[in-house]
């Protein structure tokens, strides 16, 4: 089994950064990527993608976000980080860490999900 443990959340003002982590443990085969989604507080609204990154260090984002957020993972590959500038309200949202992996040999790939981290953009 995977483990995903989300930090960093909190209440910043428009404008400010925030930067995000996601502790990965457990019993894993191989990790294909490890990201990020989010959703809004409202009522009915989905959980939407916001970054991703694969082994190979190659990294996806979502038009929202590109060239404010940045993700990254430790060279242990143990962490995943989401670094958050230029914060806006429309980021408001709980933050979700994902990991789309294989547990055993032969196996096929599973996705794996964090409890959430609340990130909370107001003045």
């Amino acid at each position: 089994q995977v483990q995903l443990v989300e930090s960093g959340g909190g209440l910043v003002q428009p404008g400010e950064s925030l930067r995000l982590s996601c502790a990965v443990s457990g019993s894993v085969f191989r990790i294909n990527h490890i990201g990020w989604y989010r959703q809004a507080p409202a009522p009915g609204n989905e959980r939407t993608f916001v970054a991703t990154i694969f082994m190979l260090g190659n990294a996806l984002y979502a038009e929202s976000v590109r060239g404010r957020f940045t993700i990254s993972r430790n060279s242990a590959e143990n962490t995943v980080d989401l670094q958050m500038n230029s914060l806006q309200p429309e980021d408001t949202a709980v933050y979700y860490c994902h990991v789309n992996g294989i547990l055993n040999v032969g196996a096929g790939p599973e996705d794996f999900w964090g409890q959430g981290t609340q990130v909370t953009v107001s003045s």
